[in-house]
């Protein structure tokens, strides 16, 4: 019985490797859960142009937008593990909705296999011109003079910009609401056209409009200022414990070759940290991150938790 079970082993270890070394035999689709123009959109589509370099093969971004990034990432989740589909995921999918929802269309432990961090950065609290409020403090006492004036824009529910969003009712005592759409990218476009009066996005996705005074940067979420845009305060200056962060990384179906994994993290973490792709990342506010699989599935881990605690803190949920 031994001998089998070992002999069953080396069969499909020999199989994974003459699999790996064929690999890839036909374009690669990466499966983007949110509409052109956001930041996961823009970070995949800088590594996908190196790794079609690196492969041999495209490598093709598919934006799956629609329901905070679900449709995507059940999508990633059900196909199957043979190396040519991948998943870019975001903070939303990765550790906000397995804190919100009890009936995901996927598992992030079960149905994926991490490959590595691609990016991480503290998002940029925007508004559009006509706001008269060129601080955070100034906005706060323009939301509590005039209540029911403010609605922000989020990529969808129980996305870091909705999460934020919340937290800034929270800490700062005031009623914004929330109006949540298919993708950062539409949002922003709803910003910048006044139909909305901000957003919480990635600087990747708004530095662009802030530069050409399209949007107004008030503040940025993380701990510490963000070293891209340095002479903006945080929001934590003007509301102490307010901290925020995105970030995104790629995975692939859980039962993909570990050899096929192996050089997906190797071709994806020569991407990031190639000067071009660095640049480009860190002009627009984000950290090219990389490293391997088992770091990224810490740091999930440690996110979900971290993030878990805020959405109980606050008392967030999906409904209303």
């Amino acid at each position: 019985m031994m001998r089998i079970t070992l002999m069953v082993a080396v069969l499909l270890a020999t199989a994974g490797t003459v699999q790996a070394q064929s690999w890839p035999e036909r374009p690669i689709r990466m499966i983007v859960a949110s509409a052109p123009g956001g930041a996961p959109d823009i970070l995949g589509r800088a590594v996908a142009q190196k790794m079609s370099e690196a492969l041999g093969q495209q490598v093709v971004v598919d934006n799956r937008a629609g329901a905070s990034g679900l449709i995507g990432a059940e999508m990633a989740a059900k196909a199957t593990p043979d190396g040519h589909t991948l998943f870019l995921g975001t903070t939303t999918l990765y550790a906000i909705l397995p804190n919100l929802k009890k009936d995901l269309p996927y598992d992030i432990r079960r149905d994926f296999a991490s490959i590595t961090q691609i990016a991480g950065a503290s998002n940029v609290l925007v508004v559009n011109p006509s706001v008269p409020a060129r601080s955070i403090s100034e906005l706060l006492q323009f939301a509590k003079a005039k209540p029911g004036t403010l609605n922000y824009a989020s990529a969808g529910r129980g996305t870091p910009a909705h999460l934020a969003g919340e937290m800034l009712n929270v800490l700062g005592s005031i009623n914004m609401t929330h109006v949540p759409y298919k993708g950062a990218g539409p949002a922003l476009i709803d910003v910048i056209a006044g139909q909305v009066q901000l957003i919480i996005t990635s600087p990747i996705a708004a530095g662009a409009h802030i530069s050409n005074g399209k949007v107004r940067a008030l503040a940025t979420t993380g701990e510490t200022r963000n070293p891209a845009l340095p002479d903006l305060p945080t929001v934590a200056e003007t509301l102490p414990g307010y901290a925020i962060t995105q970030w995104w990384g790629l995975s692939a179906p859980a039962k993909t070759p570990r050899a096929i994994l192996a050089r997906l993290q190797a071709e994806t973490t020569k991407a990031i940290h190639l000067p071009e792709v660095r640049e480009r990342i860190s002009r627009a506010g984000a950290v090219p991150v990389g490293g391997s699989p088992r770091d990224f599935d810490a740091f999930i881990a440690a996110e979900q938790k971290r993030l878990g605690d805020v959405i109980r803190k606050a008392n967030i949920s999906l409904e209303g």
